[in-house]
């Protein structure tokens, strides 16, 4: 009997982009960091990609990159932005995957997964095959080769998504063992229950479809998966390891035992739980308890001998079917105790689907008599929207020259398909309440779905799915329903060219003169005209300039005045249509009032020439990051000014609070207060730049004596980007024994300080430069060379303090 074990990872984030700009906007939720995706890429993915093997010293002896030792999917979407903001990972995971072929007979360990993860049995048949196509090409674009397996939303699985997953050259699939109906062996007519437990998951399935086709199916094991996910099994690699080998069964030829949770369990859901998952390869793999394998080579190892049929419309994570994505079953992860609002959520969001399927087919017919390949082509464009690919896009799907217009308006009907799809992402329906950040993201993709059809065909739909979400009632009174919601939360995110043209107009008070077209996320901006004078703190702004979408090549132009009095207050206008001569007529009464100090009249020739006709703008209107920091750069002189404040205060003061703690007496709250704004600026200053250990030592001991509570936070990041930029230094020069002097000292007085510090990076960092660099030195050591010895005693207890075994 030979035993094998695959755990499977399901790495996923329902897509976060502002639907409008394409790129994820700060979310205070996930403070200190600036979105969800980053926040659980630092604690999960990136990890992952170098999981530490502690021994039993408690100290590192190895680094690994899980994902080549295990089965994985990413979602496409997730793995678009980390391609675009956490490079390094992203990097690091296709090479887990080439490295996975090496050590699986040619397997790669990566599967690929349907697109946006809508529930498959829910969505219409068109969609299903775009999903499924758009999965394929996106992972055959990423990984270099064709995906052997593909992973299902919630495992939500019908005969018909299994058909077009076979169609596309998918071998095999994984469920959870409640998803089968019932098993026979080859040969064996006779049809044998699977439910209720009945279903031996140490094997894989032939699952034999009404066309004629075949797929393979891998059940998980469901209880050793829940206590992976929910228990505390990775509290323990070992313990974790031996749960494992315990799920094989005696007296049967080569086995599988496979585990499948999302992947986020490693890192995010359970802190250090990839370290779990490394030491549970190790362990079975240094001990030759099994072999690792995946499922592609346990496959062709193995070949199914059983056929099963599968349990129709069904999922991993919800007992009634798909139900939990459509109605109120029950299933929910808090305390809200109704959710009747998935049912009209669910038929709202059918109901825009279906009549922009309808729009699509008919419009794109008269461009292509193929309207759905060209959908299910333009994932290459999804993949890549440079010009010259945009170009062989339209060359390969349309036979006509098409004028610009023509373009833009396919364009945009491929764009309102694309929101369509991810409309339906699971997460909108999967917790407990309609007012959710998640059930918020699909609806902003619905309204985006709703103003592309409205300005490609002039069909509006809004108003009737606002009708339809009025059903959607929230558990809590304040978000009343889904229309309200969608009102208050959706509606404020639109965006359009002349709103991109005034966060430009603000933006460029800040900025100064523009010149060069630039982008505004994925709009470009070109001044055709441009002036900006300043008297004090004033500032004004006039120009023209052409905004133009990278993502549909709509373009319009727009002429704008913008006064900026200071602080927070503007006052300005833009236009969609101006003469030369009126913007000129414009500029110079503008110009004639400020340069005259007239204040309220530049704002009344404003309001006469941009008003009317045009659109205000203020600070409110600029996007969210960069309103973030504008703002910040807005209070930095009133900051300044608070903390010279602080500052004096507590030099002041400083001698008599150490006198009554040294009496045992309390310091007054507003000397406490001045205290800990100034030591943790300080301190955060002496991180920055070239490091000073000195100044470092002495603010954190003052901290220490004085007792006072620290912003342990902002300064464990600037600790850690400190220490990290000192490595990086040090990995240049690995003999500066200065730097490394220095780094001890600092690694020190931040243990004391007891600052929580992730050392996950700065852990790799000195790991890379001990493998490269210890066995010179010792050889060196070992002809008798004195810096060799002290080197390596540095290196010893750099070592010791970031828990590194040499």
């Amino acid at each position: 009997m030979e035993r094998f074990v695959c755990i499977h990872g399901h790495f996923y984030q329902p897509p976060r982009e502002n639907p409008w700009l394409e790129e994820v906007e700060a979310q205070e939720s996930a403070r200190p960091y600036h979105d969800w995706n980053q926040r659980v890429t630092a604690e999960c993915y990136a990890p992952n990609t170098a999981s530490r093997i502690i021994g039993p010293d408690r100290r590192i002896v190895d680094i690994v990159n899980n994902y080549s030792m295990i089965s994985f999917n990413f979602g496409p979407t997730l793995l678009s932005w980390m391609e675009r903001n956490a490079h390094e990972t992203y990097e690091a995971i296709l090479e887990a995957d080439i490295r996975s072929r090496k050590e699986f007979s040619g397997h790669g360990s990566a599967i690929a997964q349907a697109y946006s993860h809508m529930i498959m049995p829910l969505a219409s048949t068109r969609d299903k095959v775009t999903q499924i196509k758009w999965g394929v090409a996106d992972f055959k674009a990423r990984f270099r080769r064709d995906p052997e397996g593909m992973w299902l939303p919630e495992t939500a699985v019908d005969t018909p998504t299994l058909e077009t997953l076979a169609q596309e050259g998918i071998k095999f699939t994984i469920l959870a063992p409640h998803q089968a109906k019932r098993v026979r062996r080859y040969g064996d007519g006779d049809w044998k229950d699977a439910r209720n437990g009945a279903l031996c998951t140490n094997r894989p399935y032939l699952c034999r479809l009404p066309s004629g086709k075949t797929i393979s199916i891998f059940f998980y094991n469901e209880a050793i998966s829940k206590e992976v996910a929910f228990g505390g099994l990775l509290n323990d690699g070992e313990v974790f390891a031996k749960r494992i080998l315990s799920g094989f069964t005696e007296n049967e030829g080569s086995q599988i035992l496979s585990v499948a949770t999302d992947g986020e369990t490693y890192g995010h859901h359970h802190k250090f739980g990839e370290m779990a998952l490394s030491y549970c390869l190790h362990y079975i793999k240094a001990n030759s308890l099994a072999r690792l394998t995946n499922f592609g080579e346990f496959l062709e190892m193995n070949p199914p001998k059983d056929e099963v049929e599968i349990a129709e419309r069904t999922s991993w994570s919800c007992e009634h079917g798909v139900e939990r994505w459509m109605d109120e079953c029950g299933c929910k992860t808090g305390v809200c105790q109704l959710q009747k609002w998935r049912r009209p959520l669910r038929e709202a969001m059918d109901w825009l689907r279906d009549n922009s399927a309808a729009t699509y087919e008919s419009e794109m017919e008269k461009y292509s008599e193929r309207p759905w390949d060209v959908r299910d082509n333009y994932i290459s464009v999804v993949l890549d929207r440079s010009p010259e690919n945009v170009d062989l896009f339209f060359k390969r799907n349309f036979e006509a020259n098409l004028s610009k217009q023509d373009r833009s308006k396919i364009l945009k009907l491929l764009e309102m398909q694309r929101h369509s799809m991810l409309m339906q992402t699971s997460c909108g329906w999967f917790f407990d309440d309609v007012s959710r950040i998640e059930t918020v993201q699909i609806m902003k993709h619905a309204a985006r779905v709703i103003q592309l059809l409205r300005e490609s065909t002039g069909r509006d739909f809004e108003q009737e799915y606002l009708e339809r979400l009025r059903a959607a009632k929230s558990n809590f009174s304040t978000f009343g329903d889904g229309a309200k919601i969608y009102e208050t939360f959706v509606m404020p995110s639109k965006v359009n060219l002349p709103r991109v043209g005034i966060h430009h107009v603000i933006s460029s008070i800040f900025n100064g003169e523009e010149g060069e077209p630039h982008r505004v996320y994925c709009y470009i901006v070109e001044d055709k005209a441009y002036e900006r004078q300043k008297a004090g703190r004033i500032v004004l702004v006039t120009g023209n300039s052409r905004v133009t979408s990278a993502i549909t090549l709509e373009e319009d132009e727009i002429w704008y005045a913008a006064l900026w009095l200071g602080d927070h207050n503007i006052f300005g206008g833009v236009r969609r249509q101006m003469g030369g001569e009126e913007f000129s007529e414009a500029q110079r009464a503008l110009h004639t009032a400020f340069q005259a100090g007239d204040v309220q009249k530049a704002i009344s020739m404003i309001g006469l020439y941009f008003g009317k006709e045009g659109c205000s703008c203020s600070l409110s209107d600029l996007f969210k990051d960069r309103q973030i920091e504008v703002l910040e750069r807005i209070l930095e002189a009133s900051v300044g000014r608070a903390r010279a404040h602080f500052q004096q205060v507590y030099d002041d003061n400083l001698a008599v609070m150490a006198f009554m703690k040294g009496l045992s007496l309390e310091v007054p709250m507003a000397l406490r207060a001045a205290a800990e704004v100034v030591l943790t600026y300080n301190i955060v200053g002496a991180l920055r730049g070239e490091m000073d250990p000195g100044v470092f030592e002495r603010l954190a001991e003052e901290a220490m004596s004085l007792q006072i509570e620290l912003d342990k936070g902002t300064i464990g990041l600037e600790a850690k980007g400190c220490i990290e930029r000192e490595l990086g230094r040090l990995a240049e020069n690995p003999e500066d024994f200065g730097r490394m002097e220095k780094l001890e000292r600092l690694l020190r007085s931040v243990e004391r300080l007891q600052l929580g510090i992730n050392y996950w990076l700065a852990q790799n960092m000195l790991f890379q430069i001990i493998l490269k660099w210890q066995g010179y030195m010792k050889a060196r050591e070992a002809s008798g060379d004195p810096s060799a010895s002290r080197w390596i005693e540095k290196i010893r207890s750099l070592a010791e303090l970031l828990g590194i075994k040499t």
